[in-house]
């Protein structure tokens, strides 16, 4: 029961290096993951970009003081999921599952893009998008979270299909409920890690962003991924440009 792994580039924002990593200065142009995981009983995205309005109109979506901490310019017309997809001939409207490793606008805005999913989130992540003075504190925009999309609310760790080759993990502490994604491989264990780790020098220094939602929580689950890590499984960073250049493209596929 082989499942095939691919990674997709939707995009890439400018970032301020002193938001990603503490005791850093200057800017950092930040790639935008999405992944399509293709197993025998369904077909799987973990994270799903940005909305392509942030292409022509990123105050408008997100605000005036978003707009002005991250650039936009380098997230272009064909960047967006849907557009990967179809590049690779894939079908964005069959499209099994979403799993959103949290709700920030750069992992969710391109839910709207996959029609007929199911969004696999962890519970405790939309119970506090569900409450107005949480989100905005997190971070949430209303606007990318709830289209309608049928929804399975995890609580803790997930067997997306039962076999154990596609498993949600909980890695609180970027935001409430943020999760990662382990992937079975036939060459042993990837962890789609989210930005429960930023960048490898976050994992490896445990410096963490400027702003986090629960430091204590963070760091766990840094330990947590960092045992994974020491039991085999590679890890896969959030935002890691210099990681991002050795990660195959699609359609190639991670072996």
């Amino acid at each position: 029961m082989t499942v095939k792994l691919y990674a997709m580039t939707c995009g890439r924002i400018t970032g301020r290096l002193k938001d990603m990593i503490e005791g850093e200065d200057g800017t950092v142009l930040l790639p935008i993951p999405s992944y399509l995981i293709e197993h025998p009983k369904g077909t799987v995205l973990f994270d799903t970009g940005m909305h392509p309005q942030l292409q022509s109109d990123a105050a408008g979506r997100l605000g005036e003081r978003v707009a002005r901490i991250f650039g936009f310019d380098a997230f272009r017309p064909g960047d967006e999921v849907s557009a990967r997809l179809e590049a690779i001939d894939r079908d964005p409207a069959k499209v099994h599952y979403i799993v959103n490793s949290h709700l920030h606008f750069d992992h969710c805005g391109g839910n709207q893009l996959i029609p007929n999913a199911t969004v696999v989130v962890q519970r405790r992540e939309w119970a506090a998008a569900s409450i107005p003075e949480v989100a905005a504190k997190v971070g949430f925009f209303k606007q990318d979270i709830d289209h309608g999309h049928p929804l399975i609310l995890a609580d803790g760790e997930h067997d997306l299909f039962g076999d154990g080759r596609v498993v949600c993990i909980p890695t609180h502490g970027h935001t409430p409920g943020h999760q990662s994604l382990r992937v079975r491989l036939d060459s042993g264990d990837v962890v789609l890690a989210g930005d429960a780790c930023y960048f490898c020098r976050s994992l490896r220094e445990r410096r963490l962003p400027r702003f986090v939602y629960d430091r204590e929580a963070m760091l766990a689950s840094l330990d947590r991924l960092a045992a994974l890590e020491q039991g085999g499984a590679r890890i896969f960073f959030g935002h890691d440009a210099d990681f991002w250049r050795t990660v195959p493209q699609a359609p190639e596929a991670i072996f």
